[in-house]
């Protein structure tokens, strides 16, 4: 991990940027103690890391696939369960045993491949966060899984982390601040000049535009898209990214190429991005209309076509940077 820091003159704020997590975070906190905020925030995130890591040999989850099970800390266990929580809700989209699969094709390595249907079929039988289970054992929590299945917390543990960063800078008394880990943002407060925070949704189709933005305060926004990690096959020119769909074992394609998720529960709104963006354009709008208040989420997602749906009540906080966007409106049960 690498970072750098810098504080105005005042003192009131504070901002560094790390690497952590495969990704590059910023982190920003205004107030009497935004450096020793700041700083405890990176430690966390440095922690959390360290633990998480499904390629550091010693971190807990590398040491979980390597045994393929055993003791899990209190944190880990929390997490695994949250993680077969919204499996079983999701209906076994949003799966952590999808890592066999994601080291088949190489992107957990960077030696990307395009697996054969044989090999691809064989590996894809692993992948069933149902065959997880956990027990507790003389007080210790214990992970029990089939012979050959990893687990991968990375679709949920940056929503962790910006929750747990946030929790630290109310410690410190900050309450506005901006913790952007890399796609996952969590707004605390406003901006220095009173309004609300406005974060950016990146145009999956031009890297440098945004498709709008959202003035929020006090939640997360977490933005998922097949733009952020993927690969070409030299002899066929077809793209393939990173967010795999149990149900294939191949990169989802189904309609969506940007899905966003808002919520004050950071892990939620991470896990139920990438969960939207398998579904695809029409179960996704399903998904939303179907949820309640206490599910606690919004979505705004982009479909190939470029058409932007939006739950109803993320409406009215969009952002229109061209002037001329149209948006589709999701009711929900809310």
């Amino acid at each position: 991990m690498t970072g750098t820091g810098s504080e105005n003159t005042e003192g009131s704020e504070y901002t560094k940027t790390i690497f952590a997590m495969d990704t590059y975070m910023t982190l920003t906190a205004y107030g009497e103690q935004a450096q020793e905020a700041v700083d405890a925030g990176v430690a966390e995130i440095e922690r959390l890391d360290e633990i998480f890591s499904t390629g550091d040999e010693n971190s807990e989850i590398y040491a979980i696939n390597a045994a393929g099970g055993g003791e899990l800390s209190e944190e880990t266990a929390m997490l695994i369960q949250r993680s077969l929580e919204i499996y079983e809700k999701t209906g076994g989209i949003f799966d952590i045993s999808i890592y066999p699969v994601m080291k088949l094709w190489g992107f957990t390595s960077g030696d990307y491949k395009v697996p054969d249907a044989a090999e691809l079929e064989q590996t894809l039988a692993l992948v069933n966060a149902g065959d997880l289970t956990l027990t507790e054992q003389d007080g210790e929590t214990v992970l029990s899984m089939e012979e050959g299945m990893e687990i991968d917390l990375g679709g949920i543990v940056k929503g962790y982390a910006d929750d747990r960063v946030a929790e630290i800078f109310a410690e410190y008394g900050i309450e506005d601040a901006i913790i952007n880990l890399g796609g996952d943002v969590h707004v605390m407060g406003n901006r220095p000049d009173g309004t609300g925070w406005r974060v950016g949704i990146q145009d999956p189709e031009d890297s440098d535009g945004f498709l709008g933005g959202l003035t929020l305060t006090d939640c997360s926004v977490v933005t998922s898209g097949g733009y952020e990690r993927y690969f070409e096959d030299e002899e066929t020119g077809v793209r393939y990214h990173h967010i795999i769909d149990p149900r294939t074992g191949a990169s989802a394609n189904n309609g969506l190429i940007s899905v966003s998720v808002v919520s004050t529960d950071g892990t939620l709104a991470d896990a139920l991005s990438t969960t939207l963006f398998i579904l695809g354009s029409d179960d996704a709008v399903e998904y939303c209309e179907s949820f309640s208040d206490s599910d606690g989420f919004d979505a705004l997602l982009m479909t190939e076509d470029r058409e932007i749906y939006i739950t109803e009540d993320l409406a009215e906080y969009f952002i229109d940077l061209n002037g001329d966007t149209q948006l589709n409106i999701i009711e929900t049960h809310k």
